[in-house]
Formats: C-alpha cells, structure tokens, sequence
C-alpha cells in the first residue's frame, strides 16, 4: 500500500505541476491577449485622429488650391495677357505716330482759312 500511496502522490504532484504549468501559460497568453487588446484599440484610436488630420489637411490644400487658383496667374494666361497689352501698345503708337501730321495738316488748314477770312 505504501507503493500505491507513494505513486499516488507521484501522480499528484505531476497533475499538480502540469495544471500550475498549464494555469501559467493559460494567464500569460490571457495577459498577452488584453495588451494586445489594448494597443489595437489604441492603434485604432491613433488611426482615427491620423484620418482626421488627413481630412483636414486635404480640406486646407484645396483652400489653398483655390486661393492660388484666383489670385496668381498661369504662364499661359500671362503669354496671353503679355499678347495683348503688347498689340494695344503696337497698335497706340501707329495712332500716335500719324498724330503729329494730321496735327499739321489741322494748323495749316486753319492758317489758310484765316488767311481766306482776313482777304474777304
């Protein structure tokens, strides 16, 4: 009997050991499963303010877009509005440059008609 007693508590003390191992295990891997919880949430919650910021950032480039796009001009807008002025300058100084003679031809016109009035 006390063989039976000696390998009962054999028996016990191994069940015992494989239990207390296996109740370890269970706790850390439960352990291991809550902090991984945790940083998932706080992953998500990062992700969230992450989108957000996103969000707002795209809003403000196409603010800027905008602003950029009504105030400041393309170079092609420039090439035409360049085009332009410069056909109204060609085109003010050919009146210019003819000015003077029919400014000339007005006072001789007007020194021959009082020439004509001052004879009558």
């Amino acid at each position: 009997m006390s063989d039976f007693n000696a390998n009962l508590a054999f028996l016990i003390a191994v069940v015992s050991a494989v239990a207390g191992l296996w109740w370890r295990i269970e706790a850390s891997i439960k352990s291991a499963r809550d902090e991984v919880k945790k940083d998932a949430r706080d992953a998500h919650a990062r992700a969230d303010m992450a989108i957000g910021s996103v969000s707002l950032l795209a809003e403000q480039l196409a603010a800027h877009k905008l602003h950029v796009a009504e105030t400041y001009i393309t170079k092609a807008g420039l090439r035409e509005f360049r085009d332009e002025v410069m056909t109204g300058v060609r085109d003010l100084k050919g009146s210019v440059s003819t000015l003077h003679e029919r400014i000339d031809r007005f006072i001789e016109g007007d020194k021959i008609g009082r020439v004509r009035s001052s004879a009558d």
